[in-house]
C-alpha cells in the first residue's frame, strides 16, 4: 500500500495546472448510456474514482479507451442492466448509472452504495423522483429494483432539500422520458449546470441552467448524439492548491481554473487575509501579513463547498485567533480533526462545529486518512509541519486527485511516494 512522506517547507513558488473535475466528469461518463454514439470526453482527470466507473460501464456491455487527453465510450452494445455490489461498494457515485439506465431500457437492478465515511448519503430522494416518474421500485436483497416498462414520463419534481446527484440522476433520466419535467430545488453546483449544458448542446432541451428551477423536455426515449466536450475544472483540486499557498503563505499561480467556480473560496481566503490576481483562466494568491481567523459554515453552492471544509480546517491552524467551522451538509466530517491533533493543532469540537485556536505549532508524525478530502487536509498540515509526516491509507487521495504530489514537488514541495 502506498503513503506520503512529507517535510515541512517554509516556501512554494511557481504554477499549478489544474485537472478535469472528478465530480463533474462522473455524472458525464453516465450520460453515454443515454447516446446512441461514441462520445469523445476530453480533459477526464486521472483518478481511480474515473476508471471505477469507466470499469462499470463496461461490466454493462459498454467499450472505452482511456487517455488524459481524449477518452471515448461507447455504449451502443449496453447489453446489462444490473450494477453489482462488488463495484458500486467502491464508489456511491455509481448511484448516477440508475437513472440514465432505467430511462434506456425501461428496467435496472442497481447495489445500494452502502455506508459512506463522512455520513448518510440517503437515494431516497433520488427513489421518490424516479416513482413520481412513473417507475416501479422495490428494494431486494441490497439491490434497487425499478421497472417502467412504457417508458418514464415528465412530471414536476419537488426536491424537500438540495442534491446533486440527485439532480443528475433526475436530469438524466429526464432527458429520455415522455414529455417535460421539471425539477424544483435542483443543484446549481458548476458539476451539474455542465451536465446540463452537455445535454442542451447534444438537442435535449434543458430550461433554467444554473438556477433552482430546471425543465428538461424528454426525447420519448430516442437516444442522444452526445457532441464531444470538455471537462470543466476542478474546483476543489484549485482550492487545495490555494490553500496549499495560503497555509505555506507563498505566492502560487494555479492555471486551467475557472476563477467564478471558486468565489465562496476566494472570500474566505481574502477574510483570512491573502490577495489575489485573476485572469480568464489562472489565479495567483499572494502571501498574507497576518493570517486572521474565520468563520466559515459549509452549504450548497454558490456558498461556501463541504468539500473544501478539511483543507481550510488545517489552514486556520495557521490564523491568529480563534476559527470557527460549521459542517452542515455532513454529520461525520471531522474525521481528520483527531489527526491533526495529533500533530499539534488546539480544535475542539462540539457537534457539528470546529473550534480552532491558531496559531499551532505542528510536528511531524505518522496520520491515517479517513476520507478523500481529510487526506488533503493531512497533506497541506504535513507541509507547513516541523521534521516528517508520513500519511497512511492514502488510496482515499487517489480517488480525487491526479498526481497530487506531482503537482507539489513541482512548486518547491518535499513530498514524495512510497510503499508500506
Amino acid at each position: 500500500m502506498d503513503y506520503l512522506k512529507a517535510k515541512g517547507i517554509k516556501s512554494l513558488s511557481g504554477n499549478i495546472e489544474i485537472s478535469g473535475a472528478k465530480n463533474a466528469s462522473l455524472p458525464l461518463i453516465a450520460m453515454t448510456i443515454l447516446a446512441k454514439n461514441n462520445v469523445c470526453i476530453k480533459n477526464l482527470p486521472d483518478v481511480a474514482d474515473i476508471k471505477t466507473l469507466l470499469k462499470l460501464l463496461s461490466n454493462l456491455g459498454a467499450s472505452y479507451e482511456y487517455n488524459k487527453t481524449e477518452t471515448f465510450v461507447d455504449t451502443s452494445k449496453l447489453n446489462q442492466t444490473k450494477a453489482t455490489y462488488d463495484i458500486v461498494k467502491t464508489m456511491r457515485a455509481s448511484i448516477l448509472v440508475l437513472g440514465p439506465i432505467l430511462a434506456r431500457f425501461g428496467h435496472c437492478e442497481v447495489s445500494l452504495p452502502g455506508g459512506c465515511a463522512i455520513g448518510q448519503r440517503p437515494v431516497d430522494l433520488h427513489l421518490k423522483a424516479l416513482e413520481q416518474m412513473g417507475a416501479n421500485i422495490e428494494i431486494k436483497s441490497g439491490y434497487i429494483e425499478a421497472t417502467a416498462p412504457d417508458g418514464l414520463r415528465g412530471c414536476e419534481i419537488v426536491f424537500d432539500k438540495v442534491t446533486v446527484t440527485g439532480t443528475a440522476n433526475i436530469v438524466m433520466a429526464a432527458a429520455l422520458a415522455n414529455g417535460k419535467t421539471t425539477i424544483t430545488n435542483a443543484a446549481r453546483e458548476p458539476e451539474v449546470v455542465q451536465l446540463c449544458q452537455v445535454l442542451n448542446n447534444s438537442g435535449v432541451k434543458i430550461d433554467g441552467i444554473g438556477t433552482a428551477i430546471l425543465t428538461i423536455n424528454g426525447t420519448a426515449g430516442r437516444l442522444i448524439d452526445i457532441k464531444d466536450f470538455t471537462v470543466i475544472p476542478d474546483r476543489i483540486e484549485a482550492g487545495t492548491y490555494l490553500c496549499a499557498g495560503a497555509i505555506i503563505n507563498s505566492e502560487l499561480t494555479i492555471t486551467k481554473v475557472e476563477p467564478k467556480h471558486l468565489g465562496a473560496v476566494l472570500a474566505k481566503l481574502e477574510e483570512m487575509g491573502f490577495t489575489f490576481s485573476t485572469t480568464k483562466d489562472t489565479i495567483t494568491i499572494y502571501p498574507a501579513k497576518k493570517i486572521k481567523s474565520v468563520k466559515i459554515t459549509t452549504q450548497e453552492y454558490p456558498a461556501f463547498p463541504t468539500d473544501m471544509q478539511a483543507q481550510f480546517l488545517a489552514l486556520a491552524t495557521q490564523a491568529d485567533g480563534t476559527s470557527i467551522i460549521e459542517e452542515k451538509l455532513f454529520e461525520n466530517r471531522f474525521m481528520h480533526v483527531s489527526e491533526l491533533q495529533r500533530m499539534g493543532a488546539d480544535i475542539s469540537l462540539n457537534g457539528n462545529t470546529a473550534t480552532v485556536n491558531g496559531k499551532s505549532k505542528l510536528s511531524g508524525t505518522d496520520v491515517m486518512a479517513t476520507d478523500l478530502r481529510a487526506s488533503s487536509a493531512l497533506v497541506l498540515a504535513a507541509l507547513v509541519s516541523d521534521g516528517e509526516t508520513n500519511i497512511h491509507r492514502i488510496y482515499h487521495l487517489d480517488r480525487g486527485y491526479d498526481r497530487l504530489e506531482e503537482k507539489l514537488k513541482g512548486v518547491g514541495a518535499k513530498i514524495e511516494r512510497l510503499k508500506e
